[in-house]
């Protein structure tokens, strides 16, 4: 059950623990929201975990967690099973437009790009753009023109498999069978496969330091050029020297309410990320009522995670475990 957001806050000094001490390194993924598990559980697993090793090898040897979050997105924008970088969704055009963005705590650092093409990864070049420009977020030709200054290599992320879906989808949609827009809702109800979406990362590392990283082809018959929740800060993808946050699901609803940056917003307010991802889905539910779901960390090492849909693929480690865990067994 979703603990609604006024009792969380009112039972923060019961749920936060104690302040001060060192910090423990965690990490937690997603692979996406929707009707996930009628694909291939087993497949979503493995990729969902060594996304988490890739981000373990860095927090293990001291290293920051923003460095851990890319590495960990990285694997997931390598793994066509996944709606990000190889294995991106079409649009209505036949295309592959992508959006990702990468956040750092101690300084609400934010890099992000939005409908770029041909990128093997788009987690990088966002990461560049906070690192290398004085920009937040770069768009469309821009975005590209930065990759290529980058020295980015073209690649192609249209997978078989997608360009099969989306001639379904878009004969189905043009036939009729779907109505427009304003329908999408509907939908989303009808084939929840459309949400497999976003995947992301949040990590805190051993110095207390936390960072986010989201990366998405978007939704499947997307109009060409639209831009989704993840680049925007505070809707898919926000950090703070409290916590950090990842979303994923249907967009337009995650930007009317800046999903993930309430969570922070909850954090700061003396939740820990378990209780604070509970209070932001309950949130949600009871504004726009959007499919999604979040996955925090907060500085003390806390892991939190929530969602509304059918399932939501997460993996997660924390300093002192046995081995990494996965909701996917």
């Amino acid at each position: 059950m979703i603990l609604h957001w006024r009792e969380a806050l009112e039972n923060k000094n019961d749920t936060f623990g104690t302040e001060g001490g060192s910090a423990l390194y965690a990490i937690i993924v997603h692979g996406g929201a929707g009707n996930i598990r009628s694909k291939d559980p087993e497949r979503i697993e493995i990729g969902i975990k060594k996304a988490v090793e890739a981000g373990l090898d860095v927090l293990k040897k001291d290293g920051r967690s923003i460095d851990a979050v890319e590495a960990a997105v990285k694997v997931l924008e390598d793994d066509p099973t996944f709606n990000a970088g190889t294995g991106a969704v079409l649009t209505f055009d036949g295309e592959v437009e992508m959006d990702a963005a990468i956040a750092y705590g101690p300084n609400l650092d934010f890099g992000a790009v939005a409908g770029v093409k041909n990128i093997r990864h788009p987690i990088s070049l966002a990461k560049k753009v906070m690192e290398k420009t004085d920009h937040v977020l770069l768009a469309g030709n821009g975005a590209n023109d930065f990759a290529k200054l980058m020295g980015s290599e073209p690649h192609d992320p249209t997978t078989q498999e997608r360009k099969k879906q989306w001639e379904k989808y878009r004969k189905q949609f043009i036939n009729g069978d779907y109505k427009d827009w304003p329908k999408l809702r509907k939908l989303f109800q009808e084939h929840p496969e459309f949400l497999h979406g976003t995947v992301g990362a949040v990590a805190v590392d051993s110095h207390g330091e936390t960072a986010a990283a989201t990366s998405t082809g978007g939704v499947f018959l997307k109009f060409l050029g639209r831009v989704g929740d993840t680049p925007i800060p505070g809707a898919g993808t926000y950090a703070t020297p409290n916590g950090a946050a990842s979303s994923t699901g249907l967009g337009e609803g995650m930007m009317r309410v800046l999903i993930t940056k309430v969570a922070a917003d909850f954090l700061r307010m003396g939740l820990d990320a378990p209780h604070a991802a509970e209070a932001v889905m309950n949130y949600l539910d009871n504004t726009v009522g959007t499919e999604a779901g979040i996955i925090m960390v907060d500085r003390h090492g806390e892991i939190g995670f929530a969602h509304n849909t059918p399932d939501m693929p997460y993996a997660y480690f924390k300093e002192g475990m046995a081995e990494i865990e996965s909701n996917m067994r």
